[in-house]
């Protein structure tokens, strides 16, 4: 029993909105966007969501319905020329559809190629992404698209692709497989529609004609045969886990270990930076100052290199940050002082700190009292700064090391007794 060359999913993707599962806020009846293709008037939209939610298939289905040209491109392997070809191309025929998978990998040139052709309306653009457009789009293109979130998809929805799948799909029927058990497949897919039936097929042509597919034989063959690295999955998480607590754990070789993985697998460099950049102030902080600004640059910089030579930068952030002095002091500062805020409520600020732009203000003693620092001696005023109730509250406790000791005599001498240093 041989597996059709067309994966699963492919063969099972839908072509209308009815055979659409999931996303019903916004394909059910009555929903906006399905109001819009029904009237022929798609905006051009931005649709964020997980992998395996419909983005790829939606776009399919608004081309099918309204029977136009429809262009697919990859940020991934596309630039500015293959974006003005199609721009071009759309100009000399009717009114066409540039889909664009995993948008967020454009950079600004190549975002900006597409605003022209989006405003006057030669393309209605459809890009794809995973990643919160706010951050990874531009403005000036977001601006003239509508953004559509999609939802993972839940057990419903899953064991219903399932069902499909067995009943609707030849080669399915074929195989004369028994589907007894359904909960690892669900919970491996992780709401991933893609995934879901693509680990199906592998099941079944792993299990053989005739078979009962369990939990246990699900894991059994997905252990066997599912790649090593799966970026979207839950290895996705248990690796990146495993790098940051490697460098928290000042282990540079354990930490460039879990990178290879990361980049060996395919990982959005972009990923990696982001979860270094926050490692620098949560782990390192006031420790070392320059882990931030290396981490800060590490991330301007694979943005602009990409893959491979982003590894090398990767690699020496990794090992810097690994090998630098550790402190949590400054994550602890904030946790301690959004729970001061949370139990002590509104505080008012205190009258000689408050702003006093007005007469009014003036009159009410707003800023009254207020000592100008830098006309003391060590550009220092003993002064109060928290509000009634919380003075003399220490949120910030220097961590042990170098650098923090020194920030910590130096307060001490300051404010003496008033806080705990």
């Amino acid at each position: 029993m041989t597996a059709p060359q067309a994966p699963l999913a492919e063969r099972l993707r839908p072509q209308t909105l009815d055979q659409l599962v999931g996303q019903q806020h916004l394909t059910g009846k009555g929903s906006v966007l399905r109001t819009a293709i029904e009237h022929g008037k798609p905006p051009s939209m931005i649709l964020w969501g997980p992998p395996g939610t419909g983005k790829t298939t939606i776009a399919g289905i608004i081309a099918n319905t309204l029977q136009v040209p429809f262009y697919t491109l990859s940020a991934i392997s596309s630039g500015v020329k293959e974006v003005r070809e199609v721009i071009a191309d759309a100009k000399e025929g009717s009114r066409a559809i540039l889909f664009i998978d995993e948008i967020h990998r454009f950079n600004k040139g190549q975002q900006d190629a597409l605003l022209g052709a989006v405003e006057k309306g030669v393309v209605t653009l459809i890009g794809a992404t995973t990643e919160n457009p706010s951050f990874e789009v531009n403005s000036a293109l977001l601006s003239r698209c509508q953004v559509y979130v999609l939802k993972p998809l839940n057990e419903e929805d899953l064991l219903q692709l399932l069902t499909h799948a067995m009943r609707d799909d030849p080669w399915m029927r074929e195989s004369k497989v028994g589907l007894k058990e359904t909960a690892a497949l669900i919970n491996i897919s992780g709401g991933d529609a893609r995934k879901l039936l693509n680990l199906l097929e592998v099941v079944v042509d792993g299990a053989g004609e005739g078979a009962v597919i369990t939990d246990e034989k699900v894991m059994e063959i997905a252990q066997q045969r599912i790649a090593l690295y799966d970026k979207k999955g839950e290895q996705h998480y248990d690796i990146i886990s495993a790098f940051i607590k490697c460098i928290r754990g000042s282990d540079p070789n354990a930490a460039v270990y879990w990178l290879a993985r990361m980049i060996e697998g395919g990982e959005d460099v972009k990923f990696i930076a982001r979860r270094m950049l926050i490692l620098a102030s949560e782990d390192i902080g006031n420790a070392n100052p320059n882990a931030l600004l290396l981490a800060n640059a590490c991330f301007e910089a694979v943005n602009k290199i990409g893959w491979p030579e982003s590894k090398l930068i990767l690699s020496q952030c990794a090992t810097y940050l690994a090998s630098s002095p550790k402190s949590n002091s400054a994550t602890m500062a904030i946790g301690a002082a959004e729970q001061a805020v949370r139990q002590s409520g509104d505080l008012p600020v205190p009258l000689h700190i408050r702003n006093a732009p007005t007469k009014l203000m003036k009159n009410l003693d707003y800023g009254k009292g207020y000592a100008y620092s830098h006309n003391y001696e060590k550009n220092f005023s003993p002064q109060e700064y928290l509000p009634a109730g919380l003075e003399g509250t220490t949120f910030y406790e220097p961590g042990k090391n170098a650098r923090e000791e020194e920030l910590r005599k130096f307060l001490r001498s300051l404010w003496g007794d008033k806080y705990n240093y």
